[in-house]
């Protein structure tokens, strides 16, 4: 198989961006689970609160996107990196399941979703640059962050949009199974201050994704 040029790799991500951003993102082809969830009636408030609370997890998973391409694209490890690259498949059934969700319900997604793949792929693939474990561990503490937000966000949701919540639910599984996956491929805990800075850039991205 013919080697990779540095080039290569670039022009690679630059598609695997315009796809994550713009079009239609390459997944693992699961079944969407709000396929199995009833739908119910919603109010138009209801609809908004979701399809808000939706466009939250959506930009969300833009910049996982973002993240898991940006360490692949500077792992030192094959093994990291196929790791790396297969949790970023899986992430793409969330985009596309989350996008399907909020065009049902007549919303739209984050206007900002340049902003968050730009600045994600950049502290991705500097994370890479630091090594692998420290990588690794970036993406275990992003993904349990994750877990704690999908939850919320479930008891934000109507009560009725079982639908989204079918979709969250599948969603905070397999964070948790992405996290797991980079402890046992060597990652290793960030120092708390990094963890804080974490969840505060985090907070402003969830709270601008939420209006705009």
């Amino acid at each position: 198989m013919q080697q990779l040029t540095p080039l290569d790799n670039l022009i690679i991500n630059f598609d695997r961006g315009l796809r994550t951003v713009f079009g239609q993102p390459l997944n693992s082809g699961r079944v969407n689970p709000a396929r199995s969830a009833s739908e119910t009636e919603l109010t138009e408030s209801e609809k908004r609160l979701s399809a808000r609370l939706m466009r939250v997890n959506h930009a969300g998973e833009v910049s996982a996107q973002a993240l898991y391409q940006g360490q692949a694209l500077t792992a030192r490890s094959k093994v990291v990196r196929e790791s790396l690259k297969q949790s970023a498949l899986e992430e793409n059934d969330h985009l596309v399941w989350c996008e399907n969700r909020i065009s049902e319900l007549d919303g739209h997604v984050s206007f900002l979703n340049p902003l968050w793949y730009t600045g994600s792929f950049v502290i991705g693939a500097t994370a890479g640059v630091v090594g692998d474990k420290w990588s690794l561990g970036f993406v275990a503490e992003t993904e349990q962050q994750v877990v704690k937000h999908l939850e919320s966000h479930q008891q934000r949701l109507p009560a009725g949009d079982l639908k989204s919540s079918a979709i969250l639910e599948q969603m905070k599984e397999d964070e948790a199974h992405h996290a797991t996956v980079a402890v046992k491929t060597g990652g290793v805990p960030l120092p708390k201050p990094v963890c804080w800075l974490m969840e505060r850039v985090a907070k402003v991205m969830t709270k601008t994704a939420f209006w705009i």
